[in-house]
C-alpha cells in the first residue's frame, strides 16, 4: 500500500470513528492525512469508497462477533446513535448509485451481521435465512430509530432496547 493510501485510510477512519460518515468530508480527511484530496478518488473511488476501506480494514482478518452477543449489539447501536448510520446499514434498505460500491456495502454487511450469525445458527441455507432475516430486521430498527420516524424507539435508551432486541432475535 503506497504511504499516501495509508495516510488517507488512518485519518478516514479515525474521522468516521469521532463524527460518523454523514459528518466527514473528503477534504477533511486528506487535511488530517497531510495529503492532497485528489488521491481519495486515485486510491478509494469516493468517500464511500475510503469509508468501505476502513470498514475492511477495521473487520481485520476474522468474522466480528456475532449480532446477537448483548456487548456487541449494544456497540453496535451506540456507533450508529453517536455517528449515525452509514452506507453499510443505509445499503441493507437503499441501494447506492454506485453498483461496484452496492457491492462492497452489501459484502460488509454480510461480513459484519451475516456471516457471524450464519454460524451461530449452525451455517447451511436455513441458518442463512435466519441470519439475513435478524440482521435486516436489526438493520430496519436501527436505520428507524435514526430517521426519527418510530418517536418511541427513539427515545428507548439504548440498554432497554438491548434487552428487547434480545428477546425478539435470540432463537
Amino acid at each position: 500500500m503506497a504511504r499516501g493510501q495509508e495516510l488517507l485510510l488512518t485519518a478516514a477512519q479515525e474521522l468516521f470513528a469521532e463524527r460518523g460518515y454523514d459528518r466527514v468530508t473528503t477534504r477533511e480527511i486528506a487535511e488530517r492525512a497531510g495529503v492532497d484530496a485528489s488521491l481519495i478518488a486515485r486510491y478509494f473511488g469516493s468517500k464511500t469508497g475510503i469509508y468501505l476501506a476502513a470498514i475492511r480494514a477495521e473487520v481485520g482478518d476474522g468474522p466480528p462477533p456475532d449480532l446477537l452477543q448483548p456487548d456487541r449489539m449494544a456497540a453496535l447501536l451506540g456507533r450508529v446513535d453517536d455517528r449515525g448510520p452509514g452506507p453499510v446499514f443505509q445499503s441493507a434498505v437503499h441501494p447506492h448509485e454506485d453498483e461496484t460500491v452496492q457491492a462492497q456495502a452489501r459484502e460488509a454487511l454480510h461480513t459484519r451481521l451475516v456471516t457471524p450469525l450464519t454460524e451461530r445458527f449452525g451455517g447451511g441455507a436455513e441458518a442463512q435465512v435466519r441470519a439475513e432475516v435478524v440482521a435486516a430486521a436489526f438493520a430496519g430498527i436501527v436505520l428507524g430509530r435514526a430517521s426519527g420516524s418510530f418517536p418511541a424507539l427513539q427515545k428507548l435508551p439504548p440498554e432497554q432496547l438491548v434487552a428487547l432486541l434480545q428477546e425478539l432475535l435470540t432463537p
